[in-house]
């Protein structure tokens, strides 16, 4: 059996090979079974799951919102709160005349850097390739990093923007959505950047209540921070 990820889901056979189980992972008789539902990854001598829980799975066209972890002469890896690491290629930062001779990758995106992108393709057998190369994404200068569940991001969106667009026109704050549930809120005044983010926490806790909308209304009247 070769080293790919596939799902897998409780109780499902990952591999019959004499491996080392290590995480979500257990022996029975000969079979190393999974315990979550998640990605597993075979190794040299080991096997994993990666509890897919709460973590991003890409969408081809998603917008996300990724941090730069590190980068070799063709590419940057970057963390987008998933199982999978996104993979940001040299050409599609320099252009077409990139050359990985002379052109350092650090002079443009360096660790830690935010980046707002587009998943440009995804199969679920390898980490997904994303891209910049359109209106309004890239690197991204200012603003503070707020993480919610993926699952939550229709909500703080709300129904035709109206969620946003009541935060947003409240703070004045500008505010980026990855659907991967990584949010930046950028503000001049830190009275409204508080209140934003406060606002966006309040949709990540109570995503389940049905007057949600109203209420965050009505902490942002009262001016609480």
């Amino acid at each position: 059996m070769d080293g790919r990820r596939r799902h897998v889901i409780p109780g499902e056979v990952v591999t019959t090979n004499s491996l080392r189980p290590e995480q979500n992972v257990t022996l029975i008789g000969k079979k190393l079974i999974s315990t979550t539902v998640g990605i597993s990854e075979i190794y040299d001598d080991s096997v994993k799951v990666i509890p897919l829980t709460g973590k991003y799975i890409p969408k081809i066209n998603d917008l996300v919102v990724g941090k730069v972890i590190s980068h070799n002469s063709l590419s940057w890896e970057l963390d987008i709160n998933s199982c999978y690491v996104g993979f940001l290629p040299a050409q599609d930062v320099f252009g077409r005349n990139f050359s990985s001779h002379t052109d350092d990758l650090t002079s443009k995106l360096k660790s830690g850097d935010l980046v707002a992108m587009r998943i440009a393709n995804f199969d679920r057998t390898r980490d997904p390739l994303v891209t910049i190369s359109d209106r309004d994404l890239g690197k991204i200068d200012s603003g503070d990093l707020v993480k919610i569940s993926p699952s939550k991001v229709p909500r703080l969106i709300g129904k035709r923007g109206t969620m946003i667009q009541t935060i947003e026109s409240a703070t004045e704050a500008v505010i980026t959505i990855g659907q991967n549930g990584w949010i930046v809120v950028s503000c001049e005044s830190s009275e409204g950047l508080l209140k934003a983010k406060k606002a966006i926490q309040m949709v990540n806790e109570k995503a389940h209540v049905a007057n949600l909308t109203d209420q965050v209304k009505e902490m942002l009247e009262k001016g609480e921070s």
